[in-house]
């Protein structure tokens, strides 16, 4: 099932251009694959003068984490259990910057483990166009309070 970037907005809150993603690709209730192409914006939130750190990419996986959990939690199931993102482990950069990606970005992310309280994913962010592997990938946990 693929969404809009307007479709995003009312999943994810953030708004403007702090809303990374372009679109979702597909998802289901395990996974999700979304689309980016703001890495390329100059005008990017959190660019610096050197450019757009690989680490800004995490950002990019707790968007698409986001977004899935609130589809997952969409009706019948009624509004999204507030979710904070807990830690990231094992990230591993292939790549110092993501200004310098020319191809657009797929998002990768899926449920590792899950429950009442918490949930882990496992995410790689790549280039559409590169078979060279990830960019960037790890797991993202996220907790969800009572």
């Amino acid at each position: 099932m693929r969404l809009s970037q307007s479709e995003l907005t009312a999943l994810l809150p953030h708004t403007g251009a702090m809303c990374l993603l372009d679109g979702v690709l597909d998802w289901d209730e395990t996974r999700i694959v979304a689309l980016a192409t703001s890495h390329r914006r100059p005008d990017h939130p959190l660019r610096r003068d050197e450019g757009l750190s690989a680490l800004c990419g995490v950002e990019y996986a707790g968007q698409a984490v986001a977004i899935h959990g609130s589809l997952l939690a969409g009706p019948p199931n009624g509004p999204a259990k507030p979710g904070y993102l807990a830690s990231i482990r094992e990230l591993e950069l292939a790549v110092d910057r993501l200004d310098e990606i020319e191809s657009d970005l797929v998002i990768r992310a899926e449920i590792r483990h899950g429950n009442e309280t918490g949930l882990l994913y496992a995410f790689s962010v790549e280039s559409m166009e590169s078979n060279d592997g990830p960019l960037l990938l790890g797991r993202i946990s996220v907790f969800l309070p009572g």
